[in-house]
């Protein structure tokens, strides 16, 4: 009888995928999702032991010029693509190599938070491989479908995170 290990019988770690992830030796982008927000993280592997040296989270956007009137979309479709954009710039303003996306348990679907945030990354600047079939459509992306247009806010905060270091 094979042991359960407690993080999978509690559906947080995947441990075949986070073999493979580790074999791999290089350096991983992880995109997770909170009840509030989500988040990127530029993470390397040492020893299995995990070292974040970037992270993002959509709560950043906030000092980019995001809306307090859409403070409880910051777990948006839109916040994921900014959230992606801002984190690539990180990546590419320290130089660092291009990683392996490391999704963990989330359930993927085409045209989702999760390709949103892709398409930020690619984007800004670092490649990833994806279908751009997959992305989300680009009215979603600026946010056209939220309860206010948000478009003109969204230009305006990816002009800034895209001039900023």
């Amino acid at each position: 009888m094979k042991v359960q290990k407690r993080r999978r019988m509690e559906n947080k770690t995947d441990y075949g995928k986070r073999e493979k992830l580790l074999k791999s030796h290089g350096p991983r982008l992880v995109f997770r999702k909170t009840n509030r927000y989500v988040l990127g993280q530029y993470v390397i592997s040492k020893n299995a032991q995990d070292l974040v040296q970037i992270g993002a989270t959509s709560k950043d956007l906030l000092a980019y010029g995001w809306p307090k009137e859409f403070e409880g979309s910051l777990k948006s479709l839109t916040a994921s693509y900014l959230t992606g954009m801002l984190i690539a710039k990180k990546i590419v303003s320290q130089k660092l190599p291009s990683p392996i996306l490391d999704l963990g348990m989330l359930r993927i679907l085409h045209k989702t938070k999760i390709y949103a945030f892709i398409k930020g990354v690619n984007d800004g600047g670092v490649k990833i491989k994806c279908d751009p079939s997959l992305f989300p459509d680009e009215e979603r992306i600026k946010g056209k479908y939220l309860k206010k247009d948000f478009s003109k806010t969204f230009d305006a905060i990816k002009s800034k995170i895209m001039g900023a270091k």
